[in-house]
């Protein structure tokens, strides 16, 4: 290797750097929510059914107040429209509530909730809706994050036949914008 081609490297590696000195002089602490904020969250999802042969897309939005630094409870609403295996195109909605909890501090945030509602439209029989979620918040200023998430939903007509149903889920995934304020 000659002194060129290594001071080259060097070069590069040292620009592939420079992104990186800004988060270091970073004080994490400013990033994320502090208990008795809230946040807006909008979005765009997708999913399909659990064999994946039925699809659908839309937005979202949710409005989560911060109950501790880390645990979050919030309103979430979307409005889906769908494409089912049965050809057509028809459009759905839910409305949920939703637990998170974060972890870490800084500007990535992990996180893992429920949530529970009510799903509703043309092509769904209007139903109940509970769901385990997770995913990752990346604080790209203090204030504002990029979100990406994923949950496994299932409906229920009672409370004693949630346990029964859980196989009959759906997949969720979104990803998004928010703003803690």
């Amino acid at each position: 290797m000659t002194l060129r081609n290594s001071s080259t490297k060097i070069l590069i590696c040292l620009i592939g750097a420079v992104p990186f000195v800004g988060l270091a002089q970073n004080n994490f602490a400013d990033f994320g929510p502090v208990a008795g904020e809230k946040e807006l969250i909008v979005g765009a999802n997708g999913g399909s059914s659990r064999d994946f042969d039925d699809s659908f897309g839309g937005v979202n939005a949710s409005l989560s107040v911060f109950l501790s630094n880390t645990l979050s409870l919030g309103l979430r609403q979307t409005v889906n429209y769908t494409n089912p295996d049965a050809g057509g195109t028809t459009w759905n909605g839910s409305t949920r509530i939703a637990l998170d909890q974060h972890f870490g501090v800084g500007q990535l945030r992990p996180f893992v909730g429920l949530n529970v509602g009510r799903v509703y439209g043309d092509s769904v029989r209007d139903t109940w809706v509970a769901g385990l979620e997770g995913g990752a918040k990346f604080y790209v200023k203090p204030k504002t994050f990029l979100f990406g998430a994923a949950e496994y939903g299932w409906f229920f007509e009672r409370a004693h036949s949630l346990d029964d149903r859980f196989r009959d889920g759906q997949f969720l995934f979104s990803a998004g914008i928010g703003f803690n304020f």
